[in-house]
C-alpha cells in the first residue's frame, strides 16, 4: 500500500472517518517504518539503543506486518470499531511491554533510555487520538 493509496483513500471518505483513517494511516507509516529499519540494520540500532540484534529482527517482521494490517485498515472508506479497537490496545500493550522490557529484560544504552519511552509515548499518543476520534458522534 502506497503512501498515495492512503492518501487517496482518506480524501474520499465520509467526513466524520476522515480523521480516524489518517490516524490509522499515520500510524501504518510510523509502525511500519520504524519495522523495516529495524529489519534492515538490526546491528548498528541494536547496538545503539542496547537491544540485541535478533529482539530486533522479531520486533521489525511484527511492527512491518503491524504497519500493513493498520494501513489496510485505514484505507477502508469506514474502518469497524472493532478492528479499530484492536490497534488500540495493541498500542497501549506495546507501550506498555516497550518500558517492562527495556527495565526488565534490555540492557539500553542511553540512546535506548531515550528511544523506547519516546517510541512508548508516541504510541500512545496515536491510541489516545485514535480513540478519541473514533469515539466522535457519526452524522
Amino acid at each position: 500500500m502506497s503512501a498515495h493509496t492512503l492518501t487517496t483513500a482518506t480524501r474520499t471518505a465520509p467526513a466524520p472517518f476522515k480523521a480516524l483513517r489518517g490516524l490509522l494511516a499515520l500510524d501504518a507509516v510510523v509502525s511500519g517504518g520504524n519495522g523495516l529499519a529495524y529489519l534492515a540494520f538490526p546491528g548498528p540500532l541494536g547496538e545503539l539503543l542496547g537491544v540485541g540484534r535478533s529482539t530486533l529482527l522479531e520486533l521489525g517482521a511484527l511492527l512491518a506486518v503491524f504497519g500493513l494490517a493498520v494501513g489496510l485498515l485505514a484505507a477502508r472508506p469506514q474502518p469497524p470499531g472493532l478492528a479499530v479497537r484492536a490497534v488500540i490496545d495493541v498500542n497501549l500493550a506495546w507501550a506498555v511491554l516497550s518500558v517492562v522490557a527495556m527495565e526488565l529484560w534490555f540492557e539500553p544504552t542511553t540512546a535506548g533510555y531515550v528511544w523506547i519511552p519516546l517510541q512508548a509515548a508516541t504510541v500512545v499518543l496515536f491510541a489516545v487520538l485514535q480513540f478519541t476520534a473514533l469515539r466522535r458522534p457519526r452524522a
